[in-house]
């Protein structure tokens, strides 16, 4: 009812969008919002399920780079100084993030260093060996 109206004071009377919508109480922005848009469903989500980006590493450089990952030299150290070692021996297998996803992918992602464990702490307790006796 209201975009009527704005519409009939713009094309009647000759008033522009903004004192038309100005003399009704409702904001410029919103008019155009609601008049801009196409009337009628929403269009259907685009599935990507089941499509390979294009650019993304085939199954035999995933196994190159986690073999690298996993290999004795590499075993402790993290993507990004494996990866910096690797181009200082000009050796290029995938960007940093790359490693770190195909580590994520297989929850490999924390710390790649042995860690110390240490027990849990024992809070002391206080126990009574003899019962005193009272004096008077």
């Amino acid at each position: 009812m209201i975009d009527d109206t704005i519409t009939e004071l713009t094309d009647d009377i000759g008033l522009g969008v903004g004192a038309a919508c100005q003399a009704v109480g409702r904001p410029r922005a919103t008019h155009h919002r609601r008049t801009s848009r196409p009337h009628g469903p929403p269009a259907p989500p685009v599935s990507r399920k089941g499509q390979r980006q294009p650019r993304s590493l085939s199954a035999t450089e995933r196994t190159e780079t986690l073999a690298v990952l996993h290999s004795e030299r590499f075993v402790d150290q993290a993507p990004a100084s494996v990866y910096a070692t690797l181009l200082d021996e000009n050796r290029y297998l995938c960007s940093t993030s790359s490693m770190y996803r195909l580590l994520a992918d297989r929850g490999e992602t924390g710390e790649r260093r042995r860690q110390a464990t240490h027990p849990a702490t024992v809070k002391p307790e206080l126990m009574a060996t003899k019962r005193l006796s009272r004096v008077l």
